[in-house]
């Protein structure tokens, strides 16, 4: 399965040789299996690429994760740990590490954002989390985007 996102591929495109950039998504050409994470609290998905005209307008691309919905440092400011906890606990989900910059609050749900891109890739599998392990605060990370 692929997961890659943010490179770039010699591809052909139209009949002819093209360099296609992904930035910020995956390739889904029809059949092709993919991996698509949400939040630290939310399902992820095993995506198969579909033929379609959306497929094709996106150049065979979809998405490669939910998303934020606001930056690393808001997260941080707009959250506590208790709120974050609480919000994974409800869900089931055990949290070791962490901090509040990858909040579940600060990201887009995926259910909705696998709707919007429908056109691009069908779920063939949810994967539901329960337990996450992360670096803590303490532990910096100086290739961290």
């Amino acid at each position: 399965m692929h997961n890659h996102h943010n490179f770039a591929w010699r591809e052909e495109v139209a009949g002819s040789p093209a360099w296609v950039v992904r930035k910020g998504c995956t390739p889904a050409f029809a059949g092709q299996r993919g991996f698509v994470g949400g939040s630290m609290g939310d399902d992820a998905g095993i995506l198969a690429g579909v033929e379609s005209a959306t497929s094709k307008a996106l150049l065979h691309s979809t998405v490669h994760g939910a998303g934020t919905v606001m930056g690393r440092r808001e997260a941080m400011r707009r959250f506590s740990r208790e709120e974050m906890q609480r919000w994974l606990r409800e869900r089931g989900v055990h949290l070791r590490g962490g901090d509040l910059d990858e909040s579940p609050m600060a990201y887009r749900r995926l259910d909705a954002v696998l709707e919007h891109h429908a056109g691009s890739a069908e779920v063939l599998h949810r994967l539901r989390p329960f337990g996450v392990v992360m670096a803590g605060a303490e532990v910096v990370e100086p290739y961290k985007d």
